[in-house]
């Protein structure tokens, strides 16, 4: 899979530049009834991003190429 599908990438949820931990990332976001997220990025090249925290649990999974997570000073390749 080198892209994701088009209906995924609706120009209303698209996450804007300013608000990425992460330059070059292409992003959308669609919030739920139950105030769940799901979030879906496009990373095209590597890329560092700054440090940020949540408080709620996150979970990631990795369709194509490698992301590595930093938890704790721990690397966690995914």
């Amino acid at each position: 899979m080198d892209d994701f599908p088009v209906f995924m990438k609706p120009h209303a949820n698209r996450i804007a530049a300013s608000s990425q931990a992460t330059a070059g990332v292409e992003s959308f976001v669609f919030d739920r009834a139950d105030r769940s997220q799901m979030a879906f990025w496009t990373c095209r090249e590597a890329a560092l991003s700054t440090p940020y925290v949540h408080d709620f649990d996150e979970y990631m999974i990795v369709v194509q190429g490698c992301y590595t997570v930093i938890i704790d000073d721990k690397r966690i390749p995914v």
